[in-house]
């Protein structure tokens, strides 16, 4: 039997794994489809294809969701097979069924093996049976808020509540006492049904102070399956990855051996094929348990292509045609180190909520040996509410781990963007951390050192507030006069016959306002976008980036946006929604608590928003009386947009 011909591949996703992909296609010589929402329509995935299909609707559940409409965009386009990526419908068995259905190749593995491991609950039956040691828990069908209770009583709280078909962080709850399990329970469910279509959950003991290492594994047509050594993903936050690597520091040989064969067991036990990894928990004393088994292509496989040279996107194209694992178990590769972190938009300093506007600044890393960069956008581009907030990952290889960390550091600080909040500088902390450094890795880690890598912000410096003023003018002027910077008009000197060389500025940045006077002994210089700044005969060099009316200003590793200050706006802004509890972000109202007029306490839910495929309730602050609604469920909202406005108890 002749292998299937592909020459044409549809990528059924968005953002940097759709980039990802088809930069792997497009290698092979294959034309690349992409699909795009209307949000989407100009979106760097749309733009970066040969061919471009648009699904309309703005939602995933319009869009990306469709399986109807993406098989007949494959069709249109001739594309012979289809790439989920990761999180829509990449491990959903009824989209690997309709593209069989339809005579095209899922790039991905058999649905019946989808059926098997991407239900948490039926892949830790099976682990059971075939003998894996499991977290205590309960995996059942009834999904009663009662049943729940009873099963974390028989656990012992705290307990974690899972989507059965989830990932990334959706539709997990961690619970502490039975008081909080009933809302815990709610919001689960309807961020697991939102994020992918079943609202199944199950819960499980919550283990203190446990590494999260997964093992890679690669299964052809043939009955071959390897594992590609393993990833440790400890680093996490609301139990999401943040920051992964390759392989896990301080773990043994034999242990690696028995973590990969017990991978490759469960993998043929389901009749695998393709890229899947299998999820552990691995405790102090060595042990490890089963967590689940993740049937796609994962967010951190760029760490694992670093240490072993191979693209697992090829071999996915590879293994569909029907082509055997190129090398035995033996020859699976090791080299050096590597370590992968997610750039997400979002407010570090405001409970990590999602960013969204235009980036009006976007810098990526210098690219070079041991330096990459998978992203989804380009300056200019605009996040929306819609999707998940990763712009991309950095990813550092090294001969060891500590010029792993070192060369990741570099690229942390040399990368920047504006325009929206970002966590470059939490990631750049972590990995600057000396308890990271020390490789003290669990998935406690980041509250551990909460204080170090989410310090309170205080007042910036005069140093800061000089500098900002210097570029700010500087740029101006070369903005003004960038034909003739010899003209006396691009000087910012402020040179005033018979008075003092003076320029005063009133500044605002991060919620703080300064009246600049300008000093010009020693005054910073700007060339270019660097702005060098002398001080105590030692010049530092710091990028500065005008931006229509803002300036942006890297100081102290973090990225600043400096504007001048507006008397006006500042009085609106302080004035709008007195009392009242304002959008976070923008998003969709998906729950209204409650009723005008109602009592509430302090900390009660107001309202429930969805942005970026994740719930955030809105709370009291204070016990009080709803003295009015200006929402309601299913209405988009911007951030700033009154919600609620609550009146305090007499």
């Amino acid at each position: 039997m002749s292998a299937p011909a592909i020459t044409c591949v549809l990528v059924a996703n968005r953002g940097e794994i759709a980039c990802r992909v088809m930069r792997t296609a497009k290698a092979l010589g294959l034309t690349t489809v992409a699909v795009h929402s209307a949000t989407d329509r100009d979106a760097r995935h749309s733009r970066e294809a040969d061919i471009r299909v648009d699904l309309g609707g703005s939602k995933a559940a319009d869009s990306y969701l469709q399986i109807d409409k993406l098989i007949a965009a494959a069709k249109a386009s001739g594309a012979q097979a289809i790439h989920p990526g990761y999180g829509f419908l990449s491990e959903n068995p009824g989209f690997a069924r309709a593209i069989e259905a339809a005579g095209l190749i899922f790039l991905g593995p058999p649905a019946s093996a989808i059926d098997a491991m991407g239900s948490k609950s039926a892949a830790k039956a099976l682990m059971e049976t075939a003998g894996v040691p499991l977290v205590p828990g309960y995996h059942g069908e009834a999904q009663d808020l009662q049943t729940f209770r009873q099963a974390a009583e028989r656990i012992g709280y705290p307990v974690l509540l899972k989507a059965t078909a989830g990932g990334g962080g959706k539709g997990m709850k961690v619970v502490e006492d039975v008081s909080q399990l009933a809302e815990a329970l709610a919001s689960a469910q309807r961020e697991a049904l939102s994020s992918f279509g079943n609202a199944q959950m199950l819960v499980e003991k919550y283990l203190i102070k446990p590494r999260h290492v997964e093992i890679q594994v690669f299964a052809d047509q043939h009955g071959h399956c390897l594992y590609l050594n393993e990833r440790d993903c400890s680093i996490q936050r609301r139990h999401q990855k943040v920051v992964e690597e390759a392989p896990a520091p301080g773990l043994s040989p034999a242990r690696r051996k028995a973590m990969g064969e017990a991978a490759v067991r469960a993998a043929q036990a389901i009749g695998y094929v393709g890229a899947g990894t299998v999820e552990f928990l691995l405790d102090a004393r060595g042990e490890f348990f089963f967590m689940e088994m993740n049937t796609r292509l994962q967010v951190e496989h760029p760490v694992t292509e670093a240490i072993t040279g191979l693209d697992l996107v090829a071999w996915q194209i590879r293994v569909a045609r029907g082509e055997p694992l190129p090398m035995t178990q033996a020859q699976v590769p090791l080299l050096g180190h590597a370590i992968e972190v997610r750039l997400y938009a979002e407010d570090p300093a405001n409970d990590f909520l999602p960013s969204t506007g235009q980036l009006a600044l976007y810098r990526e890393s210098t690219p070079g040996p041991g330096r990459r960069v998978d992203s989804g956008v380009e300056q200019g581009d605009s996040v929306s509410p819609f999707y998940d907030p990763m712009l991309g990952k950095l990813i550092a290889w090294g001969e060891d781990r500590e010029q792993a960390r070192l060369r990741l550091l570099s690229m942390l600080d040399e990368f920047a963007v504006g325009g929206v909040k970002t966590n470059l500088g939490f990631l750049r902390r972590i990995i600057g951390h000396p308890a990271f450094a020390a490789a003290e890795l669990d998935t406690g880690f980041i509250p551990r050192y909460q204080a170090q890598l989410l310090p309170a912000a205080g007042d910036l410096s005069d140093a800061f507030w000089q500098a900002a003023g210097h570029a700010f003018m500087q740029s101006q002027a070369a903005k003004v006069r960038a034909d003739d910077p010899c003209s006396p008009w691009a000087t910012t000197r402020g040179f005033r016959a018979g008075l003092d060389a003076e320029t005063s500025l009133h500044l605002s940045c991060d919620g703080q306002d300064r009246l600049v006077t300008l000093q010009t002994v020693n005054a910073p210089r700007l060339l270019g976008e660097q702005l060098l700044v002398e001080e105590q005969g030692v010049r530092r060099s710091h990028l500065a980036v005008r931006s229509e009316q803002a300036l942006f200003l890297r100081w102290d590793g973090e990225l600043h946006r400096v504007t001048l200050f507006d008397p006006i706006a500042a009085v609106d802004a302080s004035q709008s929604h007195q009392g009242g509890l304002i959008a976070p972000m923008n998003g969709s109202i998906v729950r209204v608590l409650v009723d005008v007029g109602q009592a509430v306490e302090a900390g009660a839910q107001l309202v429930v928003l969805e942005a970026m495929k994740m719930e955030h309730s809105i709370r009291a602050p204070h016990a009080g009386v709803v003295k009015a609604l200006y929402c309601q469920e299913g209405e988009m909202v911007g951030e700033g947009c009154a919600l609620v406005e609550l009146d305090t108890l007499a």
